[in-house]
């Protein structure tokens, strides 16, 4: 039974690994008209991302980086919300997908803020304040706390995709004919729990990646 319940989240269909394309299906879908022309979809889309570029030009306030941030907060997105539908693989419920979107990003802002912001990066490592016997344990503390930061976005993300997933997996597993109507009103709420949990997490991780790009 276990080994049916984990399948779910197998990333291997063979040689090829074919479930990583559910990745790449949401685009596959969308008509081309669909970015060309307006439509109700299209200006939803527009004013939630207008509204999350505004609060991220409040950290950060470079031209164009906040669209490199939303884009990959809507990646994020489409791919939380593509492993609801059934049958379809859950490409954020995976260390792989998460930590090839997290670590890329923090090595390129620690190997650009150590080159070129070199006493800035330094001066992170010693909050204002701090008395000089503590000097050296505050250096400590926060060169691991910037170390493990893509292993908590990578990890955060995962564990929050992959929960539910297995809840539900697992009240499936246990429904019965009798229950069944009990289990669809359960099954129901936890839906709507895993589409906000959806948002939420791309959100987070956006978030975060945003803020921790901001110290440097």
């Amino acid at each position: 039974m276990m080994m049916n319940l984990f399948s779910t989240f197998d990333p291997c269909t063979g040689s090829l690994s074919l479930n990583w394309f559910s990745s790449l299906i949401m685009m596959m879908m969308f008509n081309y008209n669909y970015w060309i022309s307006s439509n109700n979809t299209m200006n939803m889309m527009m004013t939630i991302s207008n509204a999350i570029k505004k609060e991220l030009k409040v950290i950060m306030p470079e031209s164009g980086v906040s669209i490199m941030f939303l884009s990959m907060g809507m990646f994020i997105l489409i791919n939380n919300l593509m492993g609801l539908i059934p049958y379809i693989f859950t490409s954020t419920s995976h260390l792989t997908f998460s930590l090839a979107l997290a670590l890329p990003m923090w090595t390129s802002f620690m190997i650009y803020g150590w080159f070129n912001k070199t006493n800035s990066m330094f001066t992170h490592l010693v909050p204002m304040g701090t008395p000089s016997m503590l000097t050296p344990f505050m250096v400590l503390i926060e060169t691991i706390s910037n170390i493990i930061r893509p292993g908590s976005l990578a990890v955060r993300l995962t564990s929050n995709m992959i929960a539910g997933h297995l809840l539900m997996a697992l009240l499936g597993n246990s429904c019965s004919f009798m229950t069944t109507l009990i289990f669809m009103i359960i099954f129901i709420m936890l839906m709507l729990f895993e589409t906000a949990v959806s948002f939420i997490q791309s959100y987070v991780f956006m978030i975060l990646t945003t803020l921790y790009s901001s110290e440097i």
